[in-house]
């Protein structure tokens, strides 16, 4: 069983890592955010941004049965933009998760959100995979950056 606390606390240190990476990209010339690079899945530090962000608030919109429509890097063409879409999410995300009793959290979903595929599993379970979706995409963030000659800070959950 997972908590509500556990699940909070790690969803805000995640958070808190994306925030460093974001004061860190805010440094980097905008040219190199976009440029194309082989071999990663989203191919720009900034659509990997991006797709970050989208996944969790479509995810968390979809554990509540509400519409998403998805946006896309034009939709946030400024880190000011990027960083108050995070913020957006985030709270959308915490608000979700404090209303949810413990056993709500834990209980497996009933209903398949339109568009999922695999097994039903609880919130508690889709709000970890949000923070290692996270966790996954930002890693990739970091090898691009470094790829690029702008190695990032540490943004590890413990940092040191």
């Amino acid at each position: 069983m997972f908590s509500k606390s556990g699940i909070t606390e790690l969803h805000n240190a995640t958070h808190e890592s994306v925030d460093i990476l974001l004061e860190h990209v805010a440094t980097v010339p905008d040219a190199l955010l976009r440029k194309s690079l082989p071999g990663f899945g989203f191919p720009t530090v900034w659509r990997q941004l991006v797709h970050i962000l989208t996944v969790e608030e479509g995810w968390v919109h979809d554990l509540q049965s509400k519409p998403f429509d998805g946006w896309f890097e034009e939709d946030c063409p400024t880190i000011d933009a990027l960083r108050s879409a995070k913020e957006r999410i985030r709270m959308e995300t915490r608000a979700y998760i404090a209303g949810l009793s413990e056993a709500q959290l834990n209980t497996t979903l009933r209903d398949r959100p339109e568009g999922w595929s695999g097994d039903l599993r609880s919130p508690a379970f889709i709000l970890l995979h949000v923070i290692t979706h996270t966790f996954h995409h930002k890693g990739q963030v970091v090898a691009m950056l470094r790829t690029l000659g702008q190695p990032a800070p540490d943004t590890d959950l413990q940092r040191g």
